[in-house]
């Protein structure tokens, strides 16, 4: 930074030009897409839906609103734009407001730049400081996005009429750069009207002066859809001054919401222990997300959000170590009887449209035995799995649960050959004696739920037999 002007008359002599805010964002997006690279990284299952409106309204100088559900990527999409800013940008030497060293509009940098001229000392600030954010909340003041009189300043002896008595909000402090509002239904109606003039004249006036402060940023807003939030809704001139409304969406597909969940979910390990998540588990935990999605059991106007299959995916992990420990055996693969745990993580993120007590676990479990169906499906087909059926017709039975070791699968595997085949399909190159246990729970659960084999559970427990 040192080779960087730092005065105005140096800033001028390098040949820097100042433009707005938009047109800063438009030009470094149209050399992004030009170059091929993605403007949000990390953002998976927009690419045709959500992305392309999206670069529309940034190479369209629009505001932005974006419209949808809980936990659609909202937020990181909007702090994501900061990397469309250039890295650095030259203000005024301690603006409040980053004023342009060419235009500045507080009343401090007017002065400093009156006095000194091209001497004006200039810093350089980076991107990431030039990005504002503020939850919209009940109790959320025109004082904290706009300003108001500092009544600090006032007992330091300057009169009301001083601008230098102002002190600055939210918006004014991110000028020259990106402010977003999240939940924006929540701000009270009186207080929306105070960034009309943000969205419209590009200005902002305070409370008692006689001041319009110009202000050059890219305002950028999230909501819920209308339907579903009675907490609140957004005053109709504000709506209508946002350039691109953009609706998000859940994944649209399964292998997407498991490319996204094994994205965010933390990095999981275990010490001294290997630890691996069988596809097809890993599948089931996504399709219950989407089959809540769906359910007529399930508010679906609040939404599933991706988070229940992340929180599902660790606690299925999180079973699979505990039982672990217990067995004394040094490797983590969850199995179909681990999937039971998943109540506890999955109650908290869906809304169940029962008035019965106790109704919501049921729901749960349906939505997990119903995942757990469809992968099956995907997977086998009955017909040649008729030969593990008849080994159970001979009158064998198999338990499965937290206490039963992953040799006595093994052992399983070795007395009855028909599961060799259908359980190394589901291993692959994995032939540790858990993935074989895992495998062989898998199997089993699904014909119990295909109704060829039937089912006791009591305690945590199960026993699978012929019917």
């Amino acid at each position: 930074m040192t080779s960087r002007p730092a005065t105005l008359g140096q800033l001028r002599d390098s040949g820097w030009e100042s433009v707005p805010v938009k047109e800063e964002v438009r030009r470094n997006a149209v050399t992004r897409i030009r170059a091929g690279e993605p403007l949000f990284p990390g953002v998976l299952g927009y690419e045709d839906t959500v992305l392309p409106q999206l670069e529309n309204a940034l190479l369209a100088g629009h505001d932005i609103i974006f419209l949808g559900e809980r936990g659609q990527a909202k937020t990181r999409m909007i702090r994501s734009l900061v990397g469309l800013l250039d890295e650095w940008l030259p203000i005024v030497a301690g603006s409040e407001i980053n004023d342009d060293p060419y235009a500045p509009s507080s009343r401090y940098a007017r002065d400093l730049v009156a006095s000194k001229g091209e001497e004006a000392p200039v810093e350089w600030i980076h991107r990431d400081t030039r990005y504002g954010e503020k939850l919209a909340t009940p109790d959320t003041s025109i004082a904290d996005l706009i300003g108001e009189v500092d009544p600090i300043k006032v007992a330091e002896g300057r009169y009301l009429s001083d601008e230098l008595t102002l002190h600055y909000g939210l918006v004014p402090r991110t000028n020259r750069g990106i402010f977003a509002m999240n939940e924006l239904p929540d701000l009270a109606e009186r207080i929306q009207v105070g960034l009309l003039n943000v969205l419209e004249e590009r200005d902002v006036q305070v409370r008692g002066y006689k001041v319009r402060l110009p202000v050059d940023v890219l305002l950028v807003a999230s909501a819920n859809p209308d339907d579903y939030t009675n907490r609140g809704r957004i005053i109709t001139p504000l709506k209508d001054r946002f350039g691109s409304q953009i609706r998000t969406h859940y994944p649209l597909d399964v292998d997407t919401e498991m490319a996204i969940a094994d994205q965010e979910r933390d990095a999981y390990a275990a010490d001294g222990m290997r630890v691996a998540m069988p596809a097809e588990l890993a599948e089931v935990v996504a399709t219950i997300s989407h089959l809540a999605r769906v359910s007529p059991h399930v508010n679906q106007r609040s939404g599933v959000s991706v988070r229940l299959t992340v929180a599902n995916h660790e606690t299925l992990l999180a079973n699979a170590t505990r039982r672990s420990l217990r067995l004394g055996e040094t490797e983590v693969v969850p199995r179909t009887s681990d999937l039971e745990a998943l109540v506890a993580s999955t109650m908290g993120k869906i809304e169940v449209e029962t008035m019965d007590d106790g109704r919501d676990e049921v729901v749960v479990e349906n939505l997990v035995k119903a995942a757990m169906l469809t992968v099956f499906k995907q997977r086998f087909n009955t017909g040649q799995l008729v030969g593990i059926v008849a080994a159970f017709d001979e009158g064998r039975i198999v338990h499965a649960g937290d206490d039963v070791p992953s040799a006595t699968y093994v052992d399983l595997v070795a007395t009855v050959p028909e599961l060799r085949e259908p359980v190394a399909t589901l291993t692959g190159d994995d032939e540790s004696p858990a993935a074989v246990a895992s495998a062989v729970e898998f199997i089993l659960e699904g014909l119990h739920l295909s109704k060829r084999l039937n089912k006791d559970s009591a305690g945590g427990r199960s026993a699978y037999r012929s019917r």
